[in-house]
């Protein structure tokens, strides 16, 4: 039987968006909640953004004296895909607000000395955002990219930071697949140059999580003049570029930093890297066995 009193009043006060938004959900959602369900939803409307980037669904039951699974299915009745969802609600504002070294302070304190727990939180955390991703990526998106890079000359892709490791990543992916793949790992004056081969029917393949800076632009603008198609894979700038790129992918990104910052955006590239390959199975077997040649001649 529900608890129909009204939700508990929250008096700490947010600027954060996303917390607010929060709030709102649960006070719609209050009387359409059971018991157990109330208690985490009244946990989550009390909380501050940094507890809510920290918690883990395991740690919000047991403070609740709930569970797991009504963690989880408290979030879906909020309307929210899980946890990992929520987090990235909060996060932008937070991250904007509060100084990296604050950022690791308060992971820090929150993770403790307590080894078992850093080892969930990390394990958490990572399921969670890969069942984000996974939500997020359209079996259409995936078909539309793969079918552009599988028609393409030449494939270009760039990442700056930790995203460059998923840009060389889809590149060694590809090259296995038979793909002519190239990893622009160039900045400033220097990118002018490796964007000169850039040609009519190439397709470009930009990791760009949340900010847009003068290479992304340049990128953008020479594949628009010269014809070539552009992929993004990214968490925040769908609206933003949607309108100069030809697929958009989503690759949520860490709202904590406990785990990596390229993890969903590596198993994006593997899922486009396989779907590429399966458009062409014959080329891929014939690369692989050329591959495998080669090492064996290098004694490997």
């Amino acid at each position: 039987m529900n608890d129909t009193s009204d939700p508990p009043f929250v008096t700490t006060d947010t600027r954060n968006p996303g917390v607010i938004e929060l709030r709102s959900r649960v006070r719609g959602a209050w009387d359409g909640l059971s018991r157990s369900e109330q208690a985490v939803g009244g946990l989550l409307a009390g909380s501050p953004a940094e507890r809510l980037l920290f918690a883990t669904a395991a740690e919000l039951g047991a403070e609740t004296g709930t569970s797991n699974a009504t963690v989880i299915r408290t979030l879906q009745k909020l309307e929210y895909a899980g946890l990992a969802d929520l987090k990235r609600q909060v996060a932008a504002p937070f991250t904007e607000a509060v100084s990296p070294e604050e950022r690791v302070r308060q992971r820090l304190d929150h993770a403790g000395e307590d080894t078992g727990g850093i080892a969930v939180s990390v394990w958490d955390e990572a399921r969670d955002q890969i069942e984000l991703a996974r939500r997020a990526l359209s079996v259409e998106d995936v078909t539309a990219a793969a079918s552009l890079i599988a028609r393409a000359g030449q494939v270009f892709a760039y990442g700056v930071g930790a995203s460059a490791i998923a840009a060389a990543h889809l590149c060694l992916r590809l090259g296995r697949a038979g793909r002519s793949a190239r990893h622009l790992d160039a900045d400033g004056f220097r990118l002018a140059d490796a964007l000169l081969p850039l040609r009519s029917g190439d397709v470009v393949v930009l990791f760009a999580p949340g900010r847009v800076n003068a290479e992304l632009e340049a990128i953008v603008g020479r594949a628009r003049e010269v014809g070539a198609h552009t992929v993004l894979v990214t968490d925040e700038l769908h609206d933003r570029l949607s309108g100069r790129v030809a697929v958009t992918l989503t690759a949520p990104h860490t709202p904590t930093g406990l785990t990596a910052e390229v993890l969903t955006s590596i198993l994006v590239a593997d899922v486009l890297a396989q779907t590429v390959s399966a458009l062409a199975p014959g080329l891929a077997v014939e690369t692989s066995h050329a591959l495998n040649v080669l090492r064996t001649r290098l004694g490997y």
